[in-house]
C-alpha cells in the first residue's frame, strides 16, 4: 500500500490544544463496521458489556523538555549559550539519557548544561542529530528535579501554536500514570476520569493495567512511498504476569479484550501467542501494525483522531479496514470532532459484532 493511500484534509481549526474540561465531557464516536454513533465519552459504558477488559496503560510521563545554559571558558573570557533539551530515553543505569539538544552545534562532548534546581548534564557523545548526556543526579532525586524544572514534552503540532504550561503537567498525564518513562502521554487514556472509572467498574467491565513507555518516535513521520518498506520506532514495555492473567481470562469467559490507545494494542499484540493468549512479557517492541495483519488477542480499540499518513492511522486501519476509516474520518471531520493527542475519542468495533 502507498503512503497516499491514509492521506486526508484535516481543517487547522479541528487540531486540539486543550482538552475537554472534565476530561470525560470529549466527544466519542463509535464506529462499528456499518454505523457511526455521535456520543460524549461519559456514556463509555453504554457500549462495553459486563465482562469485557480494558488494557490501560500505566506509563508516566516526565517534564522531559528541560532549558539551560551552556557556559565556555576560552581566550575571550566566558561565553554562554542557552540550550533546549528534550529527553528521548533513559538508558540502563536511569542517569544517563538519549536526548535532542538545540542547537546541537553549540556544544561538544564533554561540556555541560546547567539548568535551574542544581540540575546539570554533561555531554556523553553526540551521533546522528541527538546525543547522549549524564545527569548529575539520579532516581527519585533526578525525578524531583525534572518535576520542579522540566516542561511537559507537548507535540509538535501543540507546541508550534502554544508553550507547555503548568496546566500541561495535569492534563497531559492519565489518571492512573505510575511507572516514569514516557516523553509523550498514551493520549487514548486522557479522556478517562474517576467518574467514568467507577461507571465502567460498577457495569463490570475489568481493567488491566501494563507499561508501555511512548517514546518521541511516536511522532516521527512515515517517509517511504511504499508503506511496507517503513521501519518502526522501537519503544519498552512490560506485561506482568497479573495482567496477562486477566486477559486470558477475559478472553476464556468470552469478554472483549479492549486496549486503550494504539500503546496498549502494540504491547499486547507483541507479546499475544499465536492462539491469542498473552504471557508475561518484558523488551523492546518495534511492531508495525497495518492493513493485513491479523489481530491475535484484541477485539475493540478506545484511541484518539490520529494525523494523515501516520503508522496510527495504519493502525486503526487495519483494524476496521482502510476504506471503513476513510469513512469514519470524514464524519469526525464533518461533525466536527476534534483531532490529535488533546482531541475527542473514539470506541472502533472491527467485523459484524454489534457494539453492545
Amino acid at each position: 500500500m502507498k503512503l497516499s493511500d491514509f492521506d486526508f484534509d484535516l481543517p487547522e481549526e479541528l487540531i486540539a490544544t486543550r482538552p475537554a474540561v472534565p476530561r470525560s465531557a470529549s466527544r466519542l464516536l463509535v464506529a462499528t463496521h456499518d454505523t457511526s454513533d455521535d456520543r460524549v465519552f461519559s456514556e463509555l459504558p453504554d457500549f462495553l458489556r459486563p465482562g469485557d477488559l480494558l488494557v490501560l496503560n500505566d506509563t508516566k510521563v516526565i517534564p522531559a523538555r528541560l532549558f539551560g545554559v551552556r557556559r565556555r571558558v576560552g581566550a575571550e573570557g566566558v561565553t554562554e549559550a542557552r540550550m533546549e533539551v528534550t529527553l528521548l530515553a533513559p538508558e540502563a543505569d536511569g542517569q544517563i539519557w538519549q536526548a535532542m539538544i538545540r542547537p546541537l552545534k553549540k556544544i561538544r562532548d564533554g561540556e555541560t548544561i546547567t539548568f535551574p534546581a542544581g540540575l546539570e548534564a554533561k555531554v556523553v557523545d553526540r551521533a546522528d542529530g541527538t546525543a547522549r548526556v549524564r545527569f548529575n543526579k539520579a532516581g527519585d532525586e533526578l525525578d524531583t528535579a525534572l518535576d520542579e524544572v522540566g516542561a511537559m514534552p507537548l507535540p509538535p503540532y501543540i507546541a508550534a501554536k502554544r508553550p507547555a504550561d503548568a496546566q500541561d503537567k495535569v492534563d497531559y498525564q492519565t489518571v492512573w500514570a505510575k511507572n516514569t518513562g514516557a516523553v509523550a502521554a498514551p493520549t487514548a487514556s486522557l479522556h478517562f476520569d474517576d467518574l467514568v472509572l467507577r461507571k465502567l467498574a460498577d457495569h463490570g467491565v475489568g481493567f488491566a493495567h501494563v507499561t508501555l513507555h511512548v517514546g518521541a518516535g511516536t511522532f516521527l513521520p512515515v517517509k517511504t512511498d511504499d508503506i511496507s518498506q517503513h521501519k518502526m520506532h522501537s519503544e519498552w514495555g512490560q506485561i506482568s504476569q497479573k495482567a496477562a492473567d486477566q486477559i486470558n481470562a477475559a478472553k476464556a469467559a468470552g469478554g472483549r479484550i479492549i486496549p486503550v490507545g494504539t500503546t496498549a494494542l502494540r504491547l499486547i499484540e507483541t507479546a499475544a501467542r499465536e492462539d491469542g493468549t498473552v504471557p508475561s512479557w518484558v523488551g523492546d517492541t518495534d511492531i508495525f501494525i497495518a492493513p493485513g495483519y491479523r489481530f491475535k488477542v484484541t477485539d475493540a480499540l478506545i484511541t484518539n483522531f490520529h494525523l494523515p499518513k501516520s503508522t496510527l492511522l495504519m493502525l486503526v486501519s487495519a483494524l476496521m479496514g482502510l476504506d471503513r476509516m476513510k469513512a469514519v474520518y470524514a464524519h469526525a471531520v464533518t461533525h466536527g470532532y476534534r483531532f490529535f493527542s488533546y482531541g475527542d475519542a473514539s470506541l472502533l468495533v472491527p467485523g459484524s459484532e454489534k457494539v453492545t
